[in-house]
C-alpha cells in the first residue's frame, strides 16, 4: 500500500510568503518580453510577420521555470539551448552571458517569484538575394524572449489522482532524421494533433510513438514507466528534457535503478507506474493508460520523485537566485 501522495504544490505556492510575487508596475503584471532589440509589456509584444520563425516554424527555443525567486538548472537549459541552435544552424545574437541577464530582467521587470521563462532564436526574414537561402550564415537570426507567471499544465488534484495517459493511435512522432527532436523547435503539429486526439478520446494528456512500437515523448513532456524496481525513459524520438535529467537523477539519488533506452507501448501497458516530466508541471503521474487502470495508480515511487522534485527546488537544489534589482 503507497502511503506517499504528492504534495499540493499549487496549493503551498498559492499560500506561502516565499512565492508572493513583489510589487512592481501593474503594466508588467501580465509579464515582460523582449523583441529582437528591446523590452516590452508581455501586450505590446509582437513578432515581425516576415520572420520564418512565424511562417515555417524555423525556429529553436527553450524554457526555464523560477519558483520561489530562483531559476532551476538555468546553465543546463542555457546549454540545451546551444545545442538546439547548433543542430538547426542558428546562431544567437547574443552570448549566454547576455541571454542569462536578458532572462532575469524579464523577471526583474515583473516581480515574479514563480515564473516561465520562454525563449527562442529564429530564423529571421529571408535575405535580400535569393541565392543567399542556401547559406545558413547568410541570414540574420533573431532573439526574443518572454516571461509569464507560472501555469501547471495540470492541478493539484490532477497529480495527486493520476491522469488518464492516451497512446496516439492516429499520429506519430516526426521522425528524427525529419526534425530533430533534441532540438528543441517549433515543429510541434504532430504532438499537438495527438492532444486533440486524446481530448476525443476523454484523456488528461497524449504520448507518442514512433509509429514501430517505440515510446518517443508526450507534448512538452518525457514520460518514464517504473517496472521490477526499474525506472525507464526512452532514448530516441525525444527532447532532452532537463526535468527528465533531474528525475534520473533523483532516481538513483534514493537506490533506483533509472535508464534510457528504448521503451515500448508494452513496457507502458504492463508497466507498475507511469509518470511524466517537464518544466510546465514537474513530475506528473498518471494512473491510467488508454483508460486501463496502471498497476500501482500512483505508486510509491512517482509521488516521491514528484515530492523531492518540489522539496528540493525549493531548498535551492539547482537554484540561482533572480537579481530582483537588475534591470536592463
Amino acid at each position: 500500500m503507497n502511503d506517499l501522495t504528492p504534495i499540493p504544490v499549487q496549493e503551498i505556492a498559492a499560500k506561502a510568503e516565499e512565492h508572493r510575487p513583489l510589487i512592481r508596475d501593474p503594466g508588467w503584471a501580465e509579464g515582460a518580453a523582449f523583441i529582437i532589440d528591446r523590452f516590452v509589456p508581455l501586450g505590446q509584444a509582437a513578432v515581425p510577420i516576415t520572420d520564418l520563425g512565424f511562417l515555417r516554424g524555423d525556429a529553436v527555443y527553450d524554457v526555464v521555470s523560477v519558483s520561489r525567486g530562483q531559476f532551476f538548472r538555468l546553465s543546463d537549459h542555457q546549454a540545451r539551448f546551444a545545442r538546439s541552435c547548433s543542430r538547426m544552424l542558428l546562431r544567437n545574437p547574443f552570448t549566454p552571458e547576455k541571454v542569462a541577464r536578458l532572462l532575469n530582467a524579464l523577471v526583474a521587470r515583473t516581480g515574479l517569484k514563480d515564473a516561465y521563462i520562454w525563449w527562442a532564436v529564429t530564423r529571421g526574414s529571408n535575405p535580400a538575394l535569393p541565392a543567399d537561402r542556401l547559406h545558413s550564415d547568410r541570414f540574420t537570426n533573431r532573439f526574443y524572449a518572454f516571461a509569464i507567471p507560472y501555469v501547471f499544465i495540470k492541478d493539484d488534484a490532477d497529480r495527486q489522482a493520476g491522469i488518464n495517459l492516451h497512446i496516439a493511435k492516429d499520429y506519430i512522432r516526426i521522425p528524427a532524421n525529419a526534425v530533430d527532436p533534441r532540438a528543441k523547435n517549433f515543429n510541434s503539429l504532430d504532438l499537438s494533433m495527438s492532444l486533440f486526439e486524446a481530448g476525443r478520446h476523454g484523456a488528461g494528456w497524449s504520448v507518442m510513438t514512433d509509429g514501430n512500437g517505440a515510446l518517443a515523448e508526450a507534448p512538452g513532456s518525457n514520460v518514464f514507466v517504473v517496472r521490477d524496481g526499474r525506472v525507464m525513459t526512452p532514448e530516441l524520438g525525444c527532447l532532452e528534457g532537463i526535468t527528465r535529467l533531474t528525475a534520473i537523477e533523483l532516481c538513483r539519488e534514493t537506490g533506483l535503478e533509472a535508464a534510457v533506452g528504448r521503451v515500448t507501448v508494452d513496457d507502458l501497458m504492463s508497466a507498475e507506474e507511469v509518470f511524466l516530466t517537464s518544466s510546465a508541471g514537474g513530475i506528473l503521474p498518471v494512473s491510467r493508460v488508454d483508460g486501463v487502470p496502471v498497476r500501482q495508480g500512483v505508486g510509491p515511487v512517482s509521488a516521491k520523485i514528484h515530492n523531492l522534485y518540489w522539496e528540493r527546488r525549493w531548498q535551492g537544489w539547482h537554484g540561482l537566485a533572480v537579481d530582483y534589482g537588475a534591470v536592463e
